[in-house]
Parts: C-alpha cells; sequence; structure tokens
C-alpha cells in the first residue's frame, strides 16, 4: 500500500478533495480516459448483460473503468473491464476486502489494475464512507453511466454528485416499472439514454464512428428480412435488446421487423 503523494486533478471537482489517498496497484491508470460506471446491487438480466457489454466494450477501446467494487453491477463492471483496466474505490482500508464475496476479484485488481482508498489501515465499513467512497468515484470519471438505479438509492446519491459536479450522466432505457430512478433522470431530462452501445462508445473513444454506423445498419439490414427473434438474438446478442427498447425494431409473434 502507498500514499499518493501527487495531485489528481479529477478529484478538484469534489466538495473537498481528500486529505489522504491511498493505493495498491497501478497508479498509471489515474492518467487514463476514464468513465465511470455504477448502479443496483441487485439488476435484473438485461442491466447484468448490458454492463458486462458496455464495460467490455469500453476497455478495449482503451477506456479505463471506475467503480466502487459492490457487489452488482459494480462488480460486472470490473470483471467486463478486466484487472489491469479498472480501478476500484474502496470504502474500507486497504487491510480489508470488501466485500468479501468480491474477495478474488479485488486481489485480481490489486495485481492488475488499481485500488484506491481515503482511509487508512484499519478502517471498517461504515455508512458515511460509503458516502465519501461514491463521490470519489464520480469524481474519477469523465461521465457517468449508471446502468440501473432504484429511486431512494445509494446509486442515486451518487448521481447527485454528479449533477453537482456538472459531469454528463447516461443511462440504460428500461421498461416502465424498472430501474425507475434512472427512468426518472430520463424523464426529467438530467441523463442521456444509450440506444447504441457502439456509437456510445465512439463518443469517447478512438473507435471510428463511421464503422459503428455501418455495423448499426447491417443490424437493421438483417432486422428488415424479417428474421426469428431467436435467431436474431443469437446473431446480434448486444444490438438487439437496445433496438427494442428505442423502438427501432417491433417484435411479433416471435418475429422481428423494423419500426416505419
Amino acid at each position: 500500500m502507498q500514499q499518493i503523494d501527487f495531485h489528481i486533478k479529477e478529484l478538484e471537482s469534489m466538495k473537498k478533495y481528500p486529505q489522504e489517498l491511498y493505493s495498491i496497484g497501478n497508479r498509471q491508470l489515474l492518467h487514463s480516459k476514464k468513465v465511470s460506471i455504477v448502479g443496483s446491487r441487485k439488476p435484473n438480466q438485461y442491466a447484468r448483460e448490458m454492463t458486462h457489454v458496455l464495460a467490455s466494450k469500453l476497455s478495449h477501446a482503451g477506456i479505463c473503468i471506475v467503480s466502487g467494487g459492490a457487489i452488482g453491477v459494480d462488480a460486472i463492471a470490473h470483471k467486463a473491464a478486466g484487472g489491469a483496466n479498472t480501478i476500484m474505490v474502496a470504502a474500507t482500508g486497504l487491510d480489508k476486502r470488501y466485500p468479501s464475496i468480491n474477495r478474488n476479484l479485488i486481489e485480481n485488481i490489486e495485481q492488475e489494475g488499481l485500488v484506491l482508498s481515503q482511509f487508512g489501515t484499519g478502517t471498517p465499513s461504515t455508512k458515511y464512507n460509503f458516502v465519501l467512497r461514491n463521490e470519489l468515484v464520480v469524481a474519477l470519471g469523465d461521465v457517468l453511466i449508471v446502468t440501473y438505479a432504484d429511486k431512494n438509492s445509494g446509486t442515486m446519491r451518487s448521481v447527485e454528485y454528479a449533477l453537482k459536479m456538472g459531469k454528463e450522466i447516461f443511462v440504460l432505457p428500461h421498461r416502465i416499472g424498472e430501474s425507475e430512478g434512472t427512468n426518472l433522470l430520463l424523464e426529467q431530462k438530467q441523463a442521456h439514454a444509450i440506444y447504441d452501445i457502439d456509437r456510445f462508445i465512439a463518443k469517447f473513444s478512438c473507435v471510428n464512428a463511421e464503422k459503428a454506423s455501418l455495423k448499426e445498419d447491417a443490424f437493421l439490414s438483417y432486422c428488415r428480412t424479417n428474421p426469428s427473434y431467436e435467431a436474431a438474438l443469437k446473431q446480434f446478442p448486444n444490438r438487439i435488446f437496445e433496438a427494442e427498447l428505442s423502438g427501432e425494431i417491433i417484435v411479433e409473434n416471435g418475429k422481428v421487423r423494423v419500426a416505419t
């Protein structure tokens, strides 16, 4: 464990710059382009799948994933990014690996990526420490992505930090009655929906936007052949959920067609 003795510009957006900051791992990741991904400890299956796709593709595009190491969305994002391209912010001292269910994941990030904490050795998890942890997670990222959140949840407190910091917030679109916190953000125009993951990533990386557009055209061209839903899901597993939610395609009687 090392104490960080250099200034991190991103943390100037916090209410108070951390008096102390400790680390285990590759501190060079702090100089990377970073995106924060947070969400519920109990996301639905769609959010789990899309969180994995988002984090994986962002990481492959050279963007470091920042999250809080909790079960659910946090752990999925860290795993999908790969240990060498993720930053975990802990809510305890770095002598503890919390939550214990994620012990192997945390050890992997320590060895290949970076684990940060504002708390000294022996500091246990407390409600207030999680609040401070969440602020640091949000501050490190260029933008905040929330893949699933209920109203009045801890995740929505992270959203409040992002709003105060003036950071852009992106969410996955969900059905009515699911992820009501993120749906409310969309309703109040406080967040942008991610309808196309490749196009979204193109905005924050070196990915060629034209290639992303061509990929979308290939998907829509395929859907114009009126394939079965199962066949379309097998052919374009990462695209079909978003297209259905965004209204680009319509599924009727087990068949897919492009919305007109």
